[in-house]
């Protein structure tokens, strides 16, 4: 719906626990057993065999120190360049088995992601707003794919060399283990100050995020509504507002980043300056030898990359698992029992019905005031209804009612006999096709696209539904016709053409009951003349309702109805609107000055 249409804090989807987070990641974990455990034992030797050269170190000190022959230095040699070259070898492993083990989990949370939000009743999607849903499908799964890439692997192999190098510690002498462990405190609190503080900032920044991307979207979508009302200022200032907030908070996430490093050098400081008193003690009492005492700081030494590794891809690691929240929520949020409805196809001939809207009342949680109020319209059998009305004044939100999006506070939408409330939106879909300004077109052979609205429709219904809204001339002039892969990959449609899909689409769909929402608007004033006479022909013997993008096409309309602040304010045909020289006379001096 339109940004106006919306209270100002839509609710958004829900998001994940971190159990109900590690739940999921566990049980698809488990569902790729091999690859899991592969993963593990490649890092696990990964990370032994970068310790041990440190502590075969410690041997050569000792055999220097010893007076022992030569021989010992050519072994310790040989150990040296095989731990080497088998630690990059397992440690390239262990990368590889983690990036691709993660991109299993990445593609069927995807999967399953797209899925629910397929699934989901269209009222909770205008409800949340689209940049909610948009940001999860697209940038929360850009930002887990990063982390997937470059934070998680990095995150989990430092994880690992960071125990092996701690045991190797307690292996030389349990005192100098503990020295070290001394510093554990320090590196605790730093954890324990940062982890409840950042993961919440990361989620207000990934939804400051989605808010803006909600801004723009509702502003791009209605861009000739927002010029033709003079609006610019309006929405340049929601974005810019919106923009700003996103940058506060990024500024304010690299500052507390900033102070979590501080506390972790502090924390290696006191770490490295134990072990190597408590060296020297042990030293000094003969208690161990010249090379443990020198290695357990080299050992500690060792876990500084590692750690800064992890506290340098923690940021990204955290912005993962704050995306990754997001998804696994979305998958929490109820879902329609059916996708598609069970109605039979309807005839070639399309039985048309009449539509009845009385007292209809509505307004979105925790709104201020009802969006529509006591609403009464009529549309006849085989008529057309256009609705017309400022940015703000329901218009949007009355033509989801009676597509059956949405569920009334009060009063009634009926399609013939039919009250809609008695309808699942399975049921609905099969009375009234809904064609909104965002058509889309999917990758793949055109003809598949075309068959989304009739499955079982012949070559020879396709063309008949082209030729229809007029695009049967350039789908010939296409490689193979309509068999030719459009989308990402294939030929590029432009506005027009993509308009004229969701046309074709329409009248394939053969429903009784069309509401067309601003659904040629994206065509621009090029292919308008041309779409409005598509749309006429789509529409031919169907009860159809429009919401006018342009006031031209509201005058092809049997009856127009004005929609001031939720209120059917006039009705009547376009010339007995002027003469009246009210709401709509107002509104058509201004769309003849913006034009």
């Amino acid at each position: 719906m339109s940004a106006g249409d919306r209270p100002a804090a839509p609710a958004i989807l829900r998001t994940a626990t971190g159990r109900e987070t590690t739940r999921w990641l566990a049980a698809h974990c488990r569902e790729s057993a091999w690859l899991t455990t592969g993963t593990v034992l490649t890092t696990v030797a990964g990370a032994a065999l970068q310790v041990l050269p440190v502590l075969l170190l410690g041997q050569v000190v000792d055999g220097v120190v010893e007076g022992g022959p030569r021989s010992i230095l050519v072994v310790i040699g040989v150990l040296l360049v095989a731990a080497a070259l088998l630690g990059a070898a397992a440690t390239a492993a262990s990368t590889y088995l983690i990036g691709r083990l993660g991109a299993e989990l990445l593609a069927r949370l995807r999967e399953a992601v797209v899925r629910a939000v397929l699934g989901m009743p269209s009222a909770r999607i205008e409800q949340v707003g689209r940049g909610d849903v948009l940001s999860r499908v697209g940038d929360d799964v850009a930002v887990v794919s990063k982390g997937i890439r470059m934070a998680i692997p990095t995150v989990f192999s430092s994880g690992v060399l960071v125990a092996i190098a701690t045991v190797g510690m307690f292996g030389l002498d349990w005192r100098l283990g503990l020295a070290g462990a001394a510093a554990l405190p320090a590196y605790a609190l730093a954890l324990r100050w940062y982890l409840p503080r950042s993961a919440p900032l990361y989620q207000r920044q990934r939804e400051a995020q989605a808010d803006r991307a909600q801004a723009l979207i509702s502003g791009l979508n209605g861009i000739d509504t927002v010029r033709a009302y003079r609006l610019e200022d309006a929405f340049r200032a929601k974005v810019t507002s919106e923009s700003w907030r996103v940058r506060d908070l990024g500024i304010e996430v690299f500052r507390f980043f900033g102070r979590f490093v501080g506390r972790e050098n502090r924390a290696e400081f006191i770490g490295l300056v134990l072990i190597i008193v408590m060296g020297y003690l042990l030293l000094e009492a003969d208690a161990v030898t010249l090379g443990e005492a020198s290695v357990a700081p080299l050992l500690f030494h060792r876990l500084f990359v590692p750690l800064g590794a992890i506290m340098f891809t923690f940021d990204e690691a955290q912005k993962s698992g704050a995306s990754l929240t997001r998804l696994v929520g979305v998958l929490g949020e109820a879902a329609e029992e059916r996708l598609v409805g069970g109605a039979v196809v309807a005839s070639p001939e399309v039985e048309a019905y009449p539509v009845t809207v009385e007292g209809l009342t509505f307004g979105y949680p925790d709104s201020e005031r009802p969006v529509l109020t006591d609403v009464d319209l009529t549309i006849p059998a085989g008529g057309s209804l256009a609705l017309v009305g400022a940015t703000g004044a329901g218009k949007t939100t009355l033509a989801a009612l009676i597509a059956g999006i949405g569920t009334p506070q009060a009063g009634s939408v009926r399609l013939g006999q039919v009250d809609l409330a008695d309808l699942d939106e399975a049921g609905a879909r099969a009375l009234v096709s809904i064609l909104t300004q965002e058509t889309h077109v999917f990758s793949g052979p055109l003809a598949d696209d075309l068959r989304l609205a009739a499955p079982q429709a012949t070559d020879a219904e396709l063309m008949d539904a082209l030729r229809t809204v007029g695009a049967d001339r350039w789908i010939a002039a296409l490689p193979d016709g309509p068999n030719t892969v459009v989308g990402e990959g294939g030929e590029r449609l432009d506005g027009t053409q993509i308009a004229q899909i969701a046309l074709a689409r329409l009248v394939l769909g053969r429903a009784p009951v069309v509401v067309l929402d601003e659904s040629t608007a994206e065509a621009g004033s090029q292919g308008a003349a041309e779409l409005d006479r598509a749309v006429a022909a789509a529409c031919r013997g169907r009860t159809t309702l429009f919401v006018a993008h342009r006031l031209t096409q509201a005058m092809a309309a049997d009856r127009i109805a004005v929609l001031d602040a939720g209120r059917v304010v006039e009705q009547g045909t376009h010339e007995e609107l002027v003469a009246l020289g009210g709401r709509y006379a107002g509104l058509w001096r201004a769309w003849k000055e913006g034009s």
